[in-house]
């Protein structure tokens, strides 16, 4: 497993280290080849009790599991994000199974933008990600959207081939956006 600790607004101890690595080694048996990047962070704001921030990506041959916990103790906050990152993965095996009866399926994140720089005053593009853009059907891609956290997932539908959009609406539900 190729772990990468950092910290925000304090310095990472090795017992924190050590102890980080000890949980996620947990993961490990159940991926292959993981990635994980961990962001520990206190924040200063003191009107926030649980203030002792985890945050953990993790990039496998399969999907990318993200999240986050705070509590008001950093080894309580890696526990949990260890807990919450174990759901992700179960319901990720089991929902994967299900689907595989169905059809044979291809799995991987897919992003892509360009850079568009606007004059002054105006909003500019400061991140730019690039994703192999893999075959995957839409239920799949719902199940990926879920597991990154995000509100969008762009992927080539394995149906048509296109390139489609899966986003999460105001009112809980799911739109496609797919070319003509």
């Amino acid at each position: 497993m190729q772990l990468q600790v950092k910290g925000r607004n304090l310095e990472v101890s090795t017992a924190i280290r050590d102890y980080a690595q000890q949980k996620l080694s947990k993961l490990e048996r159940q991926l292959e080849d993981p990635r994980v990047e961990l962001e520990l962070a206190v924040e200063r704001n003191p009107s926030i009790a649980a203030n002792h921030v985890a945050e953990a990506t993790i990039w496998t041959k399969g999907p990318v599991l993200r999240a986050r916990e705070a509590s008001t103790d950093m080894r309580a906050s890696i526990d949990q994000l260890v807990a919450k990152l174990e759901r992700q993965l179960t319901r990720s095996r089991h929902q994967g199974r299900a689907r595989r009866r169905k059809a044979a399926r291809a799995s991987g994140p897919a992003a892509e933008s360009t850079p568009v720089f606007g004059d002054e005053g105006e909003p500019t593009i400061v991140k730019t990600k690039q994703f192999a853009v893999t075959p995957i059907t839409a239920e799949d891609a719902v199940v990926q959207l879920e597991l990154i956290g995000h509100d969008f997932f762009v992927f080539r539908n394995a149906d048509g081939g296109e390139v489609n959009v899966l986003y999460r609406r105001r009112d809980g539900n799911y739109g496609l956006i797919e070319p003509r």
